[in-house]
């Protein structure tokens, strides 16, 4: 597959930041510290996000342009629960998000990052939860997948399945560290955005 390029388009710390729709989104939400950065990193091939061991670093919307076979945007979102900060910076990231997913047109997929280590946890089930509830597209994906022994993986996938989560697609299993699911995902991306420019179109 060819390498993809890409560019931070904007940083967003309130609604009227966003840039103006254009090209699909594909926003990627998940918990605190899920390793959101770093998937975002090991995708699109270069440092374009700041990865931190501390959550709750992104606090802004980050936009990044890529330029892939078709051209989108990547939306990193900022993590939610565990977040060292206050319950009022919290709750602004929340209405950030809120005006995010609800008001944006070009928005065509939520990408669900888990911890594989963990299952969907509270939070996540929340999220999910709100996501179905607006009627958006959700790809769950699992990171980590790599602090898992392998003979493991499989079997702990169906019980998470089996759980009830949600997703448009069987989930994919990810490790940024050492590129498990990564070109998978990109696949998944480029062939889902053909099918929504061509239902967008018509």
């Amino acid at each position: 597959m060819s390498s993809w390029k890409s560019s931070l388009i904007c940083t967003a710390f309130e609604p009227r930041q966003f840039p103006p729709e254009g090209f699909p989104e594909i926003a990627i939400a998940g918990r605190s510290n899920v390793g959101k950065s770093s998937l975002l990193n090991a995708l699109i091939g270069q440092k374009a996000a700041h990865v931190s061991s501390k959550p709750g670093k992104t606090r802004s919307i980050n936009f990044f342009k890529v330029d892939a076979e078709s051209p989108f945007c990547l939306v990193d979102l900022p993590g939610y629960g565990f977040a060292a900060r206050s319950k009022t910076e919290q709750d602004t990231w929340r209405k950030l998000i809120e005006r995010y997913l609800i008001n944006r047109n070009s928005l065509a997929l939520i990408v669900h990052l888990v911890d594989f280590r963990h299952g969907l946890l509270k939070n996540d089930k929340e999220l999910q939860d709100w996501v179905s509830a607006m009627d958006i597209p959700m790809l769950t994906v699992f990171t980590k997948v790599d602090k898992i022994a392998r003979g493991k993986r499989k079997g702990d996938l169906v019980k998470y399945v089996k759980s009830g989560l949600r997703s448009i697609d069987m989930p994919i299993m990810t490790s940024a560290e050492d590129k498990t699911g990564v070109e998978e995902l990109r696949a998944f991306f480029l062939s889902y955005l053909a099918e929504w420019n061509d239902l967008v179109e018509n």
